[in-house]
């Protein structure tokens, strides 16, 4: 394993001479959201901010990353996978325990010393070889004048305008980017890497439907870096019942998602409305509204819910109970006691795998209707399930305003309640 971690930061160390953006230590979370883009458009693997943060040692992790990680980050840097990464760097640089040597500038500063069998000058040599063509690389890319001086990126233009405040909401994105004098140039949604489209690299117009409601930070692309970001915001009007298709959702009507007590749909009208089976659909209900008087630093989130399908018509019965905000998002998953693997927790700040971690106490009888109580306070994050705490997690960054709340299930499912409240501030309730 320690010949591992030597391995990693050599890794590591790699990509951030490719990207050039200085020293790691003063990357901000905007980086890390670039380098998940650049590794996913190379990969096609999607790995998250908080993944890399980790790598990077901005958050603590204990855990080494999973082969899946490991194949990504060397395939970002052209090998074929970990192992094709391994077996070259070890053909001039073995790692173990004898003949230590200088460790060059490109690895100092690092918490492992780097060993190895073969002379300092083995080991030096291709370092120097890979910064000589990084260097040559970066020269070539500066004198084509791709490029826009950093104190300039202000007078950038990237504005967002709504057509409407109903769904489904077409945006109109002016924008200019004809400074970076680049051909590459992409309007991109949101977070989502695959939900961008190609501009006209001298146009000034382009147009986007969102189909669904959230608080999105659409971005400005030009040679796969983002230049600038603006916020659109898609609101409904109270709950909103949608059903996940590809690749137009279906919508519910207000009639349709009111039971007798709570808001919802059956097994039975959903395949009245798409042909495709239960597994794997997902219905949500979401309501993006500004919540007055609400501190996402200090609140407590209560509801009843619970997952309606048959086991026949969803074997794993999962859903998800999301609070969405302008500086992130938290999200709690749950399921049937059987497929608590699947289940990956989002806590603002901190993403949380089931495969690394347990989560059994997630896991619920839908038999019954779960009570769930979130609480966000003194920087912490508590989640009580039928009044029974089940977990408890830091949260150093807060989800800065509350922007809305989501109701997901993988088929059929209830909400009998719900209420938003800070302790002397606002209080939202519905009672359905």
């Amino acid at each position: 394993m320690e010949k591992e971690k030597q391995l990693l930061i050599i890794c590591r160390q790699l990509i951030e001479q490719m990207l050039n953006w200085g020293e790691s230590s003063i990357w901000t979370n905007d980086d890390f959201e670039q380098l998940s883009e650049k590794i996913f458009e190379k990969t096609r693997v999607q790995l998250s901010v908080s993944t890399l943060k980790r790598i990077w040692g901005k958050v603590r992790y204990e855990n080494f990353p999973t082969n899946a990680t490991l194949n990504a980050l060397s395939g970002f840097l052209g090998y074929e996978n970990w192992r094709d990464f391994r077996q070259k760097q070890e053909t001039t640089a073995a790692v173990n325990d004898s003949d230590d040597v200088s460790v060059p500038a490109v690895f100092q500063n690092t918490p492992i010393a780097v060993k190895t069998k073969t002379s300092a000058m083995k080991v030096a040599l291709p370092i120097v070889l890979v910064i000589v063509l990084l260097i040559f690389f970066r020269v070539k890319y500066i004198s084509s004048k791709k490029y826009i001086r950093a104190d300039n990126i202000s007078n950038v233009i990237f504005k967002a305008i709504k057509i409407t405040d109903t769904l489904p909401n077409s945006v109109v994105f002016s924008y200019d980017a004809s400074a970076f004098k680049s051909d590459s140039v992409y309007i991109q949604q949101s977070w989502d890497p695959k939900r961008r489209e190609r501009v006209a690299a001298n146009g000034r117009q382009y147009t986007s439907i969102y189909y669904n409601p959230g608080y999105f930070i659409a971005k400005l692309v030009v040679d796969n870096q983002v230049k600038k970001e603006c916020i659109v915001s898609i609101k409904t009007r109270g709950w909103k019942g949608i059903i996940e298709t590809a690749p137009i959702p279906i919508y519910l009507s207000a009639t349709e998602i009111k039971g007798k007590g709570f808001m919802g749909i059956s097994d039975s009208l959903l395949r009245t409305k798409t042909p495709s089976p239960v597994n794997n659909t997902w219905v949500k209900f979401a309501n993006v509204t500004a919540f007055k008087g609400i501190d996402a630093g200090n609140f407590t989130l209560e509801s009843t819910f619970r997952n309606a399908s048959s086991v026949e018509a969803s074997i794993c019965r999962k859903a998800n109970v999301v609070v969405l905000g302008a500086g992130g998002a938290i999200v709690i998953p749950f399921s049937d006691k059987g497929c608590i693997s699947d289940l990956n927790i989002l806590t603002g700040d901190n993403y949380i795998s089931g495969k690394e971690h347990d989560m059994s106490a997630f896991g619920c009888d839908f038999s019954q209707f779960q009570d769930l109580r979130c609480t966000v306070g003194q920087h912490r994050l508590k989640i009580y399930l039928n009044r029974k705490l089940i977990f408890e997690i830091p949260q150093k960054i807060t989800l800065g305003k509350i922007e809305g709340l989501r109701f997901e299930f993988e088929g059929s499912g209830q909400v009998k309640q719900v209420k938003l409240s800070t302790p002397g501030g606002g209080v939202y309730e519905d009672k359905f």
